[in-house]
């Protein structure tokens, strides 16, 4: 009796413990941005959605993510493009900042960010040059109904399913308004968090019969992801605000 009150007594103990670091981000920022007082207005929003801290360190501390110049441009300014990368890829509170981030309500986080009426940061856009357009040969018709299948679950794909997403998600048209969208898409099944639940034919490894994925498996193939690249090829990216100020 007495050994199995210690036991709940331990298993309590560490259980707590357990949770606080799936809610505790360790994020490391250079001297400019922190002082740009960006990430006090940045990262409150995102606790207070999601009840999961962001904890600011020091240059050689240990870290889950690191802006800078490495990783994926998720926002630009004042004359920075600065880019997200990520070192702890399964912790669950890195998961939900990515994913926060990269929706709507944080893309609109980022660039609401106006001190003095005047706005600070945008998000990453194509650049105007005359390099050629991307082209792809998947049907489109196709696409936006594999979309619809095969994305609509998580995602808005259409502007007639506006209000049908999940919140922490990015719509199709935000991600479009990324410089590597294609990149993005032609990729998917390798960012988090697609690998746990997608397979691609021959592409991808099956799942382990010890770890089966958390939701129904997200099936295609590379013929399908063509038509769905050429499907959001065509999309209008969001109209995410006005264009960066200076002063």
């Amino acid at each position: 009796m007495t050994r199995l009150i210690v036991l709940i007594y331990v298993c309590l103990s560490f259980a707590p413990i357990a949770r606080a670091d799936d809610r505790l981000v360790r994020l490391f920022a250079p001297a400019e941005l922190v002082e740009s007082g960006f990430l006090k207005h940045l990262l409150p929003r995102f606790s207070l959605k999601t009840q999961v801290r962001v904890l600011i360190v020091s240059k050689g501390q240990a870290h889950d993510i690191a802006f800078g110049a490495e990783g994926v441009a998720v926002f630009v300014g004042p004359d920075t493009a600065w880019h997200m990368q990520v070192l702890a890829p399964q912790h669950p509170g890195v998961q939900r900042f990515t994913k926060w981030l990269l929706s709507d309500v944080g893309q609109r986080t980022i660039t609401s960010y106006a001190p003095d009426s005047v706005q600070m940061f945008d998000l990453p856009r194509e650049p105007d040059t005359d390099s050629p357009e991307l082209e792809f040969v998947g049907d489109v018709a196709t696409g936006r109904d594999l979309s619809r299948q095969l994305c609509g679950r998580c995602h808005v794909v259409s502007e007639t399913e506006r209000m049908n997403d999940i919140g922490s998600t990015p719509s199709f048209f935000v991600l479009r308004t990324l410089a590597n969208w294609a990149d993005r898409f032609q990729t998917f099944y390798v960012l988090n968090p697609h690998p746990s639940f997608t397979q691609v034919q021959d592409v991808t490894a099956p799942f382990a019969h010890t770890r089966p994925p958390p939701i129904v498996p997200l099936e295609m193939t590379l013929d399908q992801l063509e038509a769905i690249l050429a499907y959001v090829a065509r999309l209008e990216p969001a109209d995410l605000g006005a264009p960066l100020q200076h002063q």
